[in-house]
């Protein structure tokens, strides 16, 4: 049976580097489960030259549609053919459409690690009915607690259309400049306008709507991709949105109450238990039969058994046992982050 190991590449954040192993084989399996030619077998951890490794077998040889996919696992580094004691490379080429850098540039305070931002988009893109669309692009993404904008950074790079939301006008300034100022900088071909979100009337906050293409080629052919990001309240999805528009919805919820979510017209704090049960069914509202919906959380604040409750009773279809149940990891002392992935 053909073996091959894939080297694990190491984070910037050391909690998540100890962790990633798992998690890369946890993402690894999903992956044999769903779009690669050929059952993986044998998923383990090994220690090579001094260098954690991932490693697996393969009922035959990996293809190169099979290598074009593993190139997006969230943790991989370098992918090896085994051979006795000999590792011979196969080429990763990962799908970028723009420099790295539009995932690390950022930095601040409680920012989600881009890995495991990669690895969240990853699970829920493999649970919809176009699973390939990780090497093939094509798909609308939403993020209804979107923050400063890791996940639509990285619907960008896979050539999605994104949306996000966000009640924090803060979060929505700070990613309006950024994101205008690396498009400029990298002189990426776009346009850009800041806008004021209304709804019959009553204006809930303010919108970014960016309109972009990878080449100046396919700006003027209209390959656009299209980037939006709604300074609103995310229980308003369902109304500043178009019914079944989201092919994947992936967000990481509040860790805790000091991270909850307020409304711009009663000041209230929600709580993440009290979010999640409220927001659910608005967000589902907004994605369209076959597409699937990813959500980390801190189960320190919110259990699994009440979540997938949750989730279920919005008539979403849960992914669970195997490779769904080996995703939760320590972030901090106070948050133990897991993963669940639902199909609608």
């Amino acid at each position: 049976m053909p073996e091959y190991a894939i080297l694990i590449l190491p984070s910037a954040n050391r909690v998540y580097t100890e962790t990633s192993g798992e998690l890369l084989r946890a993402e690894l399996a999903v992956f044999g489960a769903t779009v690669l030619s050929t059952p993986v077998a044998e998923i383990g951890r090994s220690d090579i030259g001094g260098a954690g490794y991932v490693t697996f077998t393969t009922e035959s040889a990996l293809s190169e549609t099979d290598v074009a996919h593993l190139s997006n696992l969230s943790s991989a580094y370098v992918l090896f053919e085994r051979t006795g004691e000999l590792l011979r490379p196969l080429p990763l080429r990962p799908t970028a459409e723009f420099d790295s850098d539009l995932l690390t540039i950022q930095k601040y305070t409680g920012k989600t690690n881009e890995l495991f931002t990669k690895l969240l988009l990853n699970l829920t893109v493999l649970a919809t009915d176009r699973p390939t669309a990780l090497v093939e692009g094509g798909l609308s993404l939403l993020d209804p607690l979107c923050g400063r904008g890791t996940t639509l950074n990285q619907a960008m790079m896979y050539g999605f259309d994104a949306t996000g939301l966000d009640v924090d006008g803060r979060d929505f300034e700070a990613y309006e400049q950024f994101i205008k100022t690396w498009l400029r900088t990298k002189r990426v071909k776009h346009t850009a306008d800041v806008s004021s979100l209304s709804r019959q009337k009553v204006r809930l906050g303010r919108r970014l709507d960016i309109t972009y293409a990878a080449t100046k080629e396919r700006y003027k052919a209209g390959e656009k991709r299209s980037l939006s990001y709604l300074n609103c309240d995310t229980l308003r999805t369902d109304e500043v949105l178009r019914r079944a528009s989201a092919d994947v919805i992936v967000t990481d919820a509040p860790y805790g109450v000091q991270h909850g979510s307020r409304t711009q017209e009663a000041g209230l704090a929600r709580s993440p238990r009290d979010l999640l049960a409220a927001a659910v069914p608005v967000w589902t509202r907004v994605l369209r039969t076959g597409g699937a919906l990813g959500l980390s959380w801190n189960t320190n604040v919110v259990s699994r058994d009440e979540l997938v409750a949750i989730l279920a009773r919005a008539g979403l279809t849960v992914c669970e046992g195997g490779a769904y149940e080996q995703l939760a990891h320590r972030v901090d002392q106070a948050i133990v982050r897991d993963v669940l992935v639902a199909r609608k």
